[in-house]
């Protein structure tokens, strides 16, 4: 007799989302976390004394459908249905502001080919958001249910009308760079927009066939917006525990255990750190595929041809993380108001030259820069009258061509804060302390392959019935009892608790 129903491996946002559902589904349900805090790479931290900070800036497209489920208001998340505003600065002054998609700061020709473009987009994303929240059917000897589920797919093109049709069908396999020149024309505002296709994966603008479907994935519709990612990580745990879902923090799962069954392998239960074996029917991994298939589990256990599938996904990490602790708040040269996601990459191009070097081994020149003072609506996260600047520094190699050293992490810092200073000078003055975090450091802190966000790459041959591949790619693996939640399931990463709601719904049916 097992002592529980479910045990989902990792206590952050999908993972907590995925034990929401299965309690709320009648499941006894423990789950184990390896760090000593709840929200994985959403959780916030101290990095300095008395300031603290989040991986996550913001919650960009979490579900209102997740947000009812959960009844995540009545514990405290209050979602805020306006995006941040995103912002391009410019040295001189001269910047691009995006509000409730409303340009300020270009020419009103430019603001007509920007709703031209955004109209366009919206129109396929919202065709697309219904189907990242559903579980994707394999290809091929598919039930009745799977088959529907592929015609409700086609008949949402069709719906589109022929030419949009065809247009979407193009789009999405553009270049970012050939995109953005098809309908604007200022530089900066087409390094700003391109940004969410960009970030977090191994895509630069020129590169081909991918970066678009990301766009569209950040871009889903009907969705709540927050920059408060405490306030959801709080929320989420309260409502677990509330139906009566055990939390077990500093709890290191080092081996799911197997044993044989009808129809080859089925979970048994994990082993902790400490030597405790617990048990359960079913073992649930919120952690990426690699780390699930080749640590916890073991290639012993799998067919040879699904482990190579796995180890040949993308998963290297190319964004680094600065936070710094600050005396005041920072002077942007022209900006009265900093709050938002403000994007420091002068055009595409320059987007380009930092892929270029990550792309071999180096660090860029000149890095591109997002970044956002998250204690502008959080005053909790520092001091009284100081305040925490948080950068995502694009791309930085998770393999350095000589390797990560102190003396590499200060120049990937000196090169950073000569951007920074370039738009607000006056900022090393203000520094009080800092934190960068590498994608080797990301690897190795939060327990994620690579350090990559997304756990493996949002591009065609890791998107949809191919993610992670096929065999895992409905939330369900090889082993039976052996289900993924994590970003490395269908639609991918972000704080959208997505892979967490459809992997429960997937397992309760």
């Amino acid at each position: 007799m097992t002592a529980y129903d479910t045990i989902i491996l990792g206590a952050g946002h999908n993972g907590l989302v995925c034990a929401g559902y299965l309690a709320k589904g009648g499941q006894r349900v423990l789950v184990l976390e390896a760090r000593h805090a709840c929200g994985g790479l959403a959780a916030s931290y101290e990095f300095h004394k008395g300031f603290r900070a989040c991986l996550a800036q913001h919650v960009g497209h979490f579900p209102d459908r997740i947000v009812r489920d959960l009844n995540l208001a009545k514990h405290g998340f209050s979602p805020v249905h306006a995006a941040p505003d995103l912002i391009w600065l410019s040295p001189d002054g001269q910047h691009i502001r995006l509000a409730e998609n409303r340009l300020s700061g270009v020419t009103q020709a430019e603001q007509r080919a920007y709703n031209r473009y955004s109209r366009l987009m919206n129109r396929f994303a919202a065709m697309l958001a219904p189907f990242w929240l559903k579980t994707v059917p394999p290809i091929g000897h598919n039930s009745l249910s799977e088959m529907l589920s592929f015609a409700e797919l086609g008949l949402k093109l069709r719906l589109l009308g022929k030419d949009d049709m065809r247009e979407f069908f193009r789009v999405v396999t553009l270049p970012m760079h050939d995109l953005m020149d098809e309908f604007l024309t200022h530089p900066g505002l087409k390094a700003m927009l391109s940004w969410d296709g960009l970030i977090g994966s191994r895509q630069a603008p020129r590169s081909p066939n991918n970066s678009v479907i990301q766009l569209l994935y950040r871009s889903a519709s009907n969705t709540s917006k927050s920059l408060e990612v405490e306030s959801l990580i709080s929320a989420l745990c309260e409502s677990a525990l509330e139906r009566s879902v055990e939390i077990r923090t500093a709890a290191r799962v080092v081996n799911i255990q197997v044993e044989p069954g009808s129809q080859g392998l089925r979970t048994l239960g994990v082993q902790l750190e400490d030597g405790e074996t617990i048990c359960a029917q079913r073992v649930v991994s919120s952690a990426d595929p690699k780390t699930t298939f080749l640590k916890l589990l073991g290639a012993e256990c799998l067919e040879i041809e699904f482990t190579n599938r796995i180890q040949r996904i993308r998963d290297r990490g190319l964004v680094s993380k600065l936070h710094l602790a600050l005396d005041g708040l920072p002077s942007f040269t022209g900006l009265e108001n900093p709050s938002g996601r403000l994007i420091l990459a002068p055009d595409m191009d320059s987007i380009e030259y930092a892929y270029d070097h990550a792309k071999y081994g180096d660090l860029p020149d000149l890095p591109v820069l997002e970044i956002t003072i998250p204690s502008l609506s959080n005053s909790g996260l520092a001091p009284e009258g100081q305040h925490v600047l948080s950068a995502n520094i694009l791309y930085t190699p998770y393999q350095l061509r000589d390797g990560w050293n102190e003396a590499a992490r200060r120049l990937l810092f000196d090169r950073a804060m000569d951007v920074l200073e370039s738009y607000a000078p006056g900022l090393r003055q203000r520094v009080l302390g800092h934190e960068l975090l590498t994608p080797l450091d990301l690897e190795a802190r939060f327990n994620t392959s690579g350090g990559h966000w997304h756990h493996g790459d949002l591009a065609l041959d890791q998107l949809i019935m191919m993610r992670p591949t096929y065999g895992a790619a409905q939330y369900r693996t090889p082993i039976q009892g052996l289900y993924l939640c994590g970003a490395g399931s269908h639609p991918g990463g972000d704080v959208t608790g997505i892979p967490g709601h459809n992997a429960a719904k997937e397992i309760l049916s």
